[in-house]
């Protein structure tokens, strides 16, 4: 994907200048499929917050409580298939093509074997839901939802482990199209799953009916399992048939290699506890909103599926800076490690501030796609503040949390991640909401504290590393 900056006799200004919009257009490059493939995401996770909202306020405060229990399993999971970025793309910049393929069996296993292991644990919780105290009124949807997204567990995790092997390749745009087309069928196939569908229709004279009852959430939850094992399906034809992956994929006779795996799992561990541990401060939040009540819990569900918009812009760019440090990083250009990680920031700050200019432009529009409840659109409104806030230290962990994945310095990533989120801003969140009776906004107040201090400790941590290479 990279290629050296080649010597010049330009002076020296004019050097950093071009290198800096090099390093750039190949961040933008590398990070625009990413950030495409993440906003068919979003807008799955908009068209189901939309439609389960439309079919009831219970529905969507029950979506609200499972979605954000499980941000904190997919972001966990993440992290094992984050561990292969640095691997891969180490390998790739070496040319070590037969490595690379290897660590794609190794990494595939890996993530299975670990989504077996979350799915028992979500089964345990599932028997034990009441430990959570949510509104009782909310469980008779919230149950089938949770059981049916904890059967597709692992196949998200197959395909994140591909994703990630192409990504860390440079072959961003595959998984980019195929998360466009799982997510179109999801939003297509929620239609009559939640809403039903009573079709009519004749062949050469003889009549058919289709007819499919509403299932409401745990129709979108169908649909949710079938796009993920169809995706799963589509980019392994893809690696196995188009021919920019004939160099590096693996042979059917390519095992797993366990001390491959050990080296994915010591890497990838500590990324899913700093995964884990941000995502668990959102979705205690979403315990403290329940606390609140049903609409304050709708309302968080809102402001998530929103801010999860801004965060997955700034992740691909994150992402794709990740990508080439680990590719600078396996020819030991150390310079550039550093120059990839200060253009990448500076591009998702710039991203943060035209989002949240629209944000404020259009949040009436917004909102209103969402829910007709006052109440709730009330509780919103107050929230995006606190949102806004938090921009800043939100870009600056992300950019800085895959720089160090990118040099494979990941250890550390746990105890700031539990500095910023169970130490800070969780209590804080408490604090705010409860003690000082500030409420909804309370709780979301908590959040630029942790996320800002996370931010700050990652860098600095970067900054440490790089000086030592």
């Amino acid at each position: 994907m990279f290629r050296r900056l080649p010597h010049t006799n330009l002076p020296a200004f004019l050097w950093r200048l071009w290198g800096n919009s090099y390093i750039a257009q190949s961040i933008v490059k590398l990070g625009i499929p990413i950030i495409i493939g993440q906003l068919g995401s979003i807008a799955q996770q908009f068209a189901d917050t939309i439609m389960v909202g439309q079919y009831g306020t219970m529905e969507l405060a029950a979506a609200g409580f499972v979605n954000n229990v499980f941000n904190f399993v997919i972001y966990f999971m993440l992290g094992i298939s984050y561990a292969s970025t640095p691997v891969i793309g180490a390998l790739y910049g070496k040319k070590d093509n037969r490595g690379v393929a290897q660590s794609l069996i190794d990494s595939i296993v890996v993530n299975f074997l670990f989504s077996i292991v979350i799915v028992a644990l979500l089964i345990l919780l599932y028997f034990n839901i009441g430990i959570l105290h949510q509104p009782e009124e909310i469980m008779p949807y919230a149950l089938p939802y949770f059981l049916i997204i904890t059967v597709s567990m692992p196949f998200m995790a197959v395909f994140n482990a591909l994703k990630q092997y192409s990504d860390a390749v440079g072959e961003t745009k595959v998984p980019m199209w195929i998360m466009l087309g799982a997510n179109a069928l999801n939003i297509l196939l929620n239609l009559p799953l939640i809403f039903g569908l009573n079709w009519e229709f004749s062949i050469l004279n003889s009549k058919f009916s289709i007819d499919i009852a509403p299932m409401g959430l745990f129709g979108a939850g169908i649909a949710t399992l079938i796009s993920r094992i169809l995706a799963v399906v589509a980019l392994l034809i893809a690696i196995a048939r188009l021919s920019k992956y004939r160099e590096i994929k693996p042979s059917v006779s390519t095992r797993p290699e366990m001390h491959r795996m050990k080296q994915l799992l010591f890497l990838g561990f500590p990324i899913s506890i700093q995964l884990g541990l941000e995502a668990s401060s959102f979705n205690i939040c979403a315990i403290f909103m329940g606390w609140l009540g049903a609409i304050p819990l709708a309302a968080h569900q809102i402001m998530c599926t929103i801010s999860t918009l801004c965060f997955q812009i700034v992740y691909g760019i994150g992402a794709a800076a990740s990508v080439l440090i680990s590719q600078f990083r396996g020819v030991g250009d150390c310079h550039n490690v550093r120059r990839t990680a200060n253009t990448a920031f500076f591009i998702g700050i710039t991203l943060i501030l035209l989002m949240i200019g629209a944000i404020q432009i259009f949040r009436y529009l917004l909102i209103s796609c969402f829910t007709t409840s006052e109440e709730v659109v009330s509780v919103v409104l107050s929230l995006i503040p606190c949102f806004f806030i938090y921009q800043f230290g939100d870009c600056m962990q992300i950019t800085f949390a895959n720089a160090l994945r990118g040099i494979a310095e990941v250890k550390k990533l746990m105890l700031y991640a539990f500095v910023s989120y169970v130490i800070v801003s969780i209590p804080l969140s408490y604090v705010f909401a409860f003690i000082f009776g500030w409420g909804g906004v309370g709780v979301w107040m908590g959040m630029p504290f942790g996320l800002t201090t996370a931010g700050f400790l990652f860098y600095f941590e970067f900054r440490s590393k790089i000086n030592k290479l």
